[in-house]
């Protein structure tokens, strides 16, 4: 079983998971020793991969809550206050909340936000794909710096 021995597979699965994404999976890669650079590119793309799923259930889902009359409402009623700020900060508000790299901010929530506040999907997938690629430079730089400076904590072995 050399591939469940492959750590980019471990990489992989952690990157895709909801709310953990690649800012789990990079620091996993990181620990691994992987190649930093091409951990960030594999990992970015498999997050980036995630988003058009992402919408195409959340559209099936949000069209499902819509038909039901009080869900319908408060979709409707949501989108309505929100617009005025999705048209200020739009795309650039999307991009920053999926970019800090904190659990529960990435692809996504990024396209469960775009949904609840009515943007549109290739205009929100823009943003979060670019929130991600940012996310992933931090969590690289971060995590980077974690092990130059704190590694020898990870090689301690406690009896």
């Amino acid at each position: 079983m050399d591939f469940l021995q492959n750590p980019w597979l471990y990489v992989l699965l952690v990157t895709v998971m909801p709310w953990i994404e690649l800012r789990g999976g990079i620091p996993v890669g990181v620990a691994l020793g992987l190649n930093p650079l091409l951990l960030l590119v594999v990992a970015v793309a498999a997050n980036v991969a995630v988003i058009y799923p992402a919408f195409i259930f959340l559209d099936w889902f949000f069209h499902l809550m819509g038909r039901i009359p009080f869900m319908g409402r408060i979709i409707k009623k949501t989108q309505t206050k929100a617009k005025p700020y999705v048209e200020r900060y739009g795309m650039a508000g999307l991009m920053v909340f999926v970019a800090v790299p904190l659990p529960g901010t990435g692809a996504y929530s990024g396209a469960l936000a775009a949904h609840i506040l009515g943007m549109k999907n290739r205009r929100a997938f823009v943003a979060i794909a670019f929130g991600v690629a940012v996310a992933g430079v931090a969590v690289l730089l971060i995590s980077t710096v974690f092990r130059e400076t704190l590694g020898w904590l990870l090689d301690l072995q406690i009896v």
